[in-house]
């Protein structure tokens, strides 16, 4: 009878284990100098090798060569651990144990010496689902305990676990595993396996494994019978239930163009293949989250990573600022996907709250101008190639429309829906020139290093969604004549500041003040109603 993966390839040996360094160098160490304590406590989630841990150590203490931290594997005491048929190690579970009954009776049979081992082994396993009671009869053991007796304890939920029980224990905290190093391992497997496979599909198993790499070998079983005897992506992924990472894909590009009736589209498409909504936004946060690192660390994507590409290409199209506020919407609508009235309406409704506080972004719906208009301050919609010309030096044209050049670059700019810099650099630009095939924007030689490569790719994107793709955009620095965005919206507040320092040196209370005082105004301090 063929064993399933999780137990043919558990590991038997510390040199064997995946992902717990930290732990197995401390407990190789303290094996090596026989400084060996009474009772040890792992730590973790599901399925990171506290079980496995605990019998390659129980080996350990029992191997026939003497105590030692590389276990032969070879002796009675060895194979019979491996088996589970050693005498003197006693495995419990809590959750079916509670009881102090079966606890006393435990610690009854603990005052007895081995069998045939060095060592009585007691490994409990959930230990934080003990009751009170059962806790308080294992202290007293745990106090002082007999020589030949080792406790080795496991949960999931250290919280629960009495610290007078803790506080005798030496601690282990196992951390979840990598999903790099979960795929080296399945690599490993189905090449010892002789299992055909493909990257994308063990990255898939090694995603929805969630750090647990008895997870991830119960998922390759599944995805192997799945697939035939074979590993392939498609069958992969409709076995795991996952969410092809090209809808998200296409749903981030449509965020970038503030696209909604792309962004509906796509979630019905998705309904169309009866994908799960609530794992969609599971997956659209971890996209998030590793576009974000990606950013600031480039070299945190595998170069062997079916997604890299991707990735790379879509995290230069975000700020910083907008992926933190996207990965915050989609863990939140995760949170509260069960409350919508179905999973399709609270993913949509959670999409539509990424474009609702979209940083500077103006929704393109199906009643928007068409793609090479310009709206002006009179809110007309007029052709590109009748907006007034522009320069640093000259007016606009007599025959213009009645509004002005500055204001109608203000309006295109708040259409674009620019993540923060490229929106900092298309505030501080006047549009100088502005034809059905070119646009010239112009910045001052102060702000010039606001002219970085991305930053200008952004903007230009941007225009081009707006006013068609055909339109040249060219970026000068040179002298301007004070009348962008910024330059306009910073005068105004110097004016409202002017005639709120004017009001208040004004007022006849404070000059009274002033005078008997001989105090002074700080002007700085003044804010504008």
């Amino acid at each position: 009878m063929t064993q399933v993966l999780a137990r043919k390839w558990r590991p038997r040996n510390f040199t064997e284990l995946v992902g717990q360094e930290h732990v197995v160098r401390a407990l190789t160490n303290a094996l090596r100098q026989q400084r060996l304590h009474h009772a040890y406590l792992f730590t973790g989630t599901r399925g990171v090798g506290k079980t496995t841990l605990a019998r390659i150590l129980a080996k350990s203490l029992n191997c026939e060569t003497g105590v030692t931290d590389a276990p032969c594997g070879k002796c009675g005491a060895c194979t019979e651990i491996d088996t589970g048929r050693f005498v003197d190690l006693i495995e419990l579970d809590a959750a079916s144990n509670t009881q102090v009954d079966n606890m006393r009776e435990l610690l009854e049979n603990a005052l007895y010496a081995p069998t045939s081992g060095r060592y009585k082994v007691y490994i409990i396993d959930e230990v934080h689902m003990l009751s009170r009671s059962a806790f308080n009869a294992m202290l007293k053991t745990l106090e002082e305990p007999p020589g030949h007796v080792k406790f080795i304890l496991a949960t999931t939920d250290p919280q629960k676990i009495p610290v007078t029980v803790l506080s005798r224990c030496l601690q282990f905290g196992l951390k979840q595993i990598p999903p790099q190093q979960i795929r080296d391992r399945l690599t490993e497997v189905l090449a010892a396996e002789n299992v055909k496979s493909d990257a994308p599909s063990i990255a898939l198993i090694a995603r929805a494994a969630e750090g647990s790499l008895r997870d991830a070998l119960s998922l390759l079983d599944q995805a192997i019978a799945h697939g035939g005897g074979a590993l392939d992506e498609a069958s992969t992924r409709d076995m795991l239930g996952a969410v092809d990472q090209t809808y998200l894909h296409s749903v981030l590009r449509a965020l970038v163009a503030r696209d909604g009736v792309a962004l509906a589209a796509e979630a019905g498409r998705m309904g169309e293949r009866s994908l799960s909504f609530e794992s969609a936004l599971q997956d659209l946060a971890a996209l998030l989250h590793r576009m974000a690192l990606a950013q600031v660390v480039p070299g945190s994507l595998a170069d062997d990573d079916p997604d890299a590409p991707a990735i790379l290409e879509l995290a230069q199209t975000f700020g910083a600022d907008e992926l933190q506020l996207y990965y915050q919407i989609a863990v939140q609508g995760r949170a509260e996907i069960g409350l919508a009235p179905d999973e399709h309406a609270g993913f949509m409704m959670t999409l539509l709250r990424m474009l609702a506080f979209a940083p500077g972004g103006a929704v393109v719906a199906a009643t928007s101008p068409r793609p090479r208009e310009a709206v002006l301050s009179t809110g007309a919609a007029v052709a590109p190639d009748s907006v007034p010309r522009a320069s640093a030096a000259a007016a606009p044209k007599a025959d213009a429309p009645k509004a002005d050049a500055s204001s109608s670059w203000a309006d295109l700019v708040a259409q674009l829906g620019l993540s923060a810099m490229a929106n900092q650099l298309a505030l501080r630009c006047e549009m100088t020139r502005h034809t059905a095939n070119e646009i010239e924007l112009r910045i001052s030689p102060a702000d010039e290093r606001m002219f970085d490569k991305p930053h200008r790719e952004k903007l230009t994107a941007a225009l081009h969604r707006q006013l068609g793709a055909a339109v040249r955009v060219s970026f000068v620095a040179g002298d301007v004549a004070g009348v962008s965005p910024k330059a306009i919206t910073d005068r105004k507040i110097e004016q409202r500041h002017a005639a709120a320092v004017a009001e208040i040196r004004q007022d006849p209370f404070v000059r009274e003040l002033i005078e008997d005082f001989d105090g002074s105004l700080d002007d700085g301090s003044i804010k504008p109603k």
